[in-house]
């Protein structure tokens, strides 16, 4: 999942520092502990951030182990989480034994890898890659072949939009009659232009630096480039996207709303937009904070402006801080079992990345009421297909688009620079964030 604030980048940089040189003075990898016996008492430690869906996984899992305790440590907010894992990560200790990791921010620990268990390795002997998708498993893998997580969620794209301000605005609302207003970025941002015509000025959609980052995303080259060098100013998808968006803040088209603030919260009770760049995650979000008075008016389409992308998704991994290395990735390897992600994607919106789970009657035939009759899993299960190798995440991707895009953004909605002045300030915060 990617659901971040702002971060600050100067902490991150310190403590980014500060772990290049542990990892250099640490010397070769540590020997794991041996496991425990099959009836010794174990705790074990899980770290997520946002959901992950294992609410009911955890007590089930102790039932099927009973020699195991399991305290989840769960925090609201995937940067300061993020930022908490780097700092820990340096100190050497504090930890959980399973620690989750955001795809965003794989790339800042990737590097790292004499810190983490290879779970090839100590994981159990029946999973193999070929549980997940291809792409999902290879981007867990350090340059020299070491598998450092265990994929959990992925975030397909798709278009959510609201039915009756689409009707007011006397635009088409069945998802497939909707389909063509999100075939391009082109008919995307034509469509909000009118929108905001036929409705005297009413904002389309809710954050420039939302759709800027799916576009970003869709893009064969990000932020960073696979020499893992700042790969931003000549990259022209990159321009180009940039100046869509701001084309259609200038016609009004952005509510202006800074994404996870207390005000997009608000926003959704609010009608304050009518269409939401849509990972899959997003849909349990919606629901949150839309309310019950809602329900019904949402609706979600298999379609989404360039053909599709994935936005989000995270990991499990093993530290080497774990005293039991074995029976944590025992447990990580089970959560990222086709069941039970399944089971968390019917308890949070999460959708599977393993390649059994994409076929499970119990995935495809699932339809969330609040958005109406429509087969969720069906429909994401459908967008996942259209991603077929994901953008290489080099180090400092996610706290680029986190600290440099959107604050840059946000600037141009809020009329305090031009474009031009934004698009300098965003290269500027990305050069600091890489150098």
């Amino acid at each position: 999942m990617r659901m971040f604030r702002n971060g600050l980048v100067l902490a991150l940089g310190i403590t980014m520092t500060a772990l290049g040189a542990s990892a250099c003075s640490g010397g070769g990898e540590q020997t794991p502990p041996a496991a425990a016996n099959p009836n010794e008492h174990v705790d074990l430690t899980l770290a997520t951030f946002t959901e992950f869906g294992y609410e009911a996984l955890i007590p089930e899992y102790e039932r099927l182990h009973p020699n195991i305790k399991i305290t989840h440590r769960k925090t609201g907010e995937g940067g300061p989480y993020h930022q908490d894992l780097i700092t820990k990560l340096a100190a050497g200790s504090g930890l959980a034994d399973v620690t989750a990791v955001e795809e965003g921010h794989l790339s800042d620990v990737l590097d790292k890898g004499s810190k983490f268990n290879d779970l090839s390795k100590i994981g159990p002997a029946d999973v193999t890659p070929d549980r997940w998708l291809g792409w999902k498993y290879d981007a867990a893998k350090t340059k020299d072949g070491k598998v450092i997580g265990y994929g959990t969620d992925i975030g397909p794209l798709a278009m959510c939009y609201r039915k009756d301000l689409f009707a007011a605005a006397k635009l088409p609302t069945d998802p497939e009659a909707v389909k063509p207003l999100f075939a391009t970025w082109d008919s995307y941002f034509a469509a909000g232009a009118d929108y905001v015509k036929n409705t005297g000025g009413k904002a389309w959609f809710d954050s420039a630096s939302q759709n800027f980052n799916a576009m970003v995303n869709q893009l064969p080259q990000g932020y960073i480039g696979t020499d893992d060098k700042l790969a931003v100013e000549n990259n022209q998808g990159i321009k180009d996207a940039w100046t869509k968006v701001t084309d259609a803040v200038a016609k009004g088209e952005s509510a202006k709303l800074t994404a996870f603030s207390p005000e997009w919260n608000s926003a959704f009770k609010q009608s304050a937009f009518a269409t939401k760049v849509c990972p899959s995650w997003m849909l349990g979000v919606i629901k949150e904070h839309a309310g019950p008075e809602n329900a019904g008016k949402w609706a979600v389409t298999a379609a989404f402006p360039g053909g599709g992308g994935n936005w989000g998704g995270s990991y499990l991994t093993v530290p080497t801080q774990s005293k039991h290395p074995k029976e944590a990735a025992e447990l990580a390897a089970w959560l990222t079992a086709p069941e039970q992600q399944v089971k968390a994607f019917q308890a949070k919106g999460n959708f599977p990345s393993q390649v059994k789970a994409l076929t499970d009657p119990a995935l495809l035939s699932y339809t969330n009421p609040y958005f109406g009759d429509t087969k969720i899993g069906e429909l994401f299960a459908e967008q996942a297909k259209k991603v077929q190798k994901p953008q290489y995440k080099g180090p400092g991707d996610g706290q680029i688009q986190e600290n440099a895009s959107s604050p840059a953004l946000q600037a141009v909605e809020q009329g305090k620079k031009s474009p031009a002045d934004a698009w300098n300030q965003m290269v500027d915060a990305a050069k600091k964030i890489t150098r």
